[in-house]
């Protein structure tokens, strides 16, 4: 059963000449994306800043409107409901954000703000919000000492954690997790990963797991779909891909992944091309092709369309085969 269904989504934004100037065009966030997850498993969605990714995340929190396309989420198409079922389907769709300092109300202790979904929703719990609130701290690793702390008394991972207790307040079918450690130190990445994957299982959770940093995502997801100036330019399992990508893009990705090196320092990925012309709307050929290393004439004058190049692994790329080709099949693939 899939609790997300993401159909050729498409968000445009008019493009402005100056502070004053009219729309000169339309730039394109998101590019025909679709995929779907499955009820209690994860999708990674992993790219640079400024592919698109959280701007994909919030049509699918409803926060934004797809100029075409179709999103399905926990049995509902938010698009289409009115104000009082929305609020309603929201107690099924939460989100988990990158900034715990933002997301949380700088005057309101951390007890109070696990127990303000309850408050939106006039629910009450069997024991109360207050020992319900106090349960779900416990619940991710915090105490009621935490719960008195306003946000500035907290560290970041603990900060964290009650972004997280909030966001499963409610029992969420689908949590969009959105760089959720990001702004973590390392060490404490780990405990919250851990901890996301704990509650998935006790909670039958879904995720949808935004990163830059294919390392995290790796840990976590099933499944990943790599974006690229607004589109998932490749799709499939996560062992597969990690072990032998078919577009070029994922291997400049998983090259600069940190690892141990002569010189000391991974590699860093190339900068992405201007905005104005990797998303134009109007933009012919493969947007990638200034950075492919791969790249004949046909990427500059045909968008190459997501496809199946071997079973169950998609990949936008007039060369994937050739990309696969270069690289010795592992058994991860299987």
């Amino acid at each position: 059963m899939s609790i997300l269904r993401v159909e050729n989504v498409v968000k445009d934004y008019p493009a402005r000449r100056g502070v004053f100037g009219g729309a000169s065009g339309t730039l394109r966030a998101v590019d025909d994306v679709s995929f779907e997850i499955a009820e209690g498993s994860t999708f990674g969605l992993v790219g640079e800043s400024g592919s698109g990714k959280s701007t994909l995340s919030r049509i699918v929190l409803a926060l934004d409107r797809p100029t075409s396309g179709r999103i399905e989420a926990a049995g509902r198409e938010p698009q289409r409901l009115d104000r009082a079922t929305l609020k309603a389907w929201r107690r099924d769709v939460q989100i988990i954000a990158q900034d715990p300092v933002g997301a949380l109300p700088v005057r309101m202790r951390a007890a109070r703000v696990v127990e303000e979904p309850w408050r939106i929703h006039g629910i009450t719990p069997s024991d109360g919000r207050a020992a319900g609130a106090l349960e779900l701290l416990r619940r991710v690793g915090l105490d009621e000492r935490h719960g008195r702390a306003f946000p500035h008394q907290l560290s970041g991972g603990q900060r964290q954690r009650v972004v997280i207790a909030r966001a499963i307040a409610l029992g969420p079918r689908l949590i969009v997790c959105d760089e959720p450690v990001s702004a973590l130190d390392v060490s404490i990445q780990a405990q919250v990963l851990d901890l996301l994957r704990e509650l998935q299982v006790q909670n039958r959770l879904t995720y949808l797991f935004i990163s830059h940093d294919l390392g995290v995502v790796r840990s976590m997801a099933s499944e990943i779909g790599v974006m690229f100036a607004g589109r998932v330019v490749e799709r499939g399992s996560a062992k597969s891909l990690y072990a032998r990508p078919a577009h070029p893009y994922t291997r400049e990705l998983l090259d600069a992944m940190p690892s141990i090196r002569a010189a000391g320092r991974p590699r860093r990925v190339a900068s992405l091309p201007p905005a104005s012309l990797a998303l134009d709307a109007r933009w012919v050929g493969c947007a990638y092709r200034a950075r492919c290393p791969l790249a004949v004439e046909r990427c500059a004058v045909e968008r190459p369309p997501l496809r199946e190049v071997v079973p169950e692994r998609f990949a936008a790329c007039h060369r994937a085969e050739d990309m696969l080709a270069r690289q010795p099949k592992s058994t991860l693939e299987n």
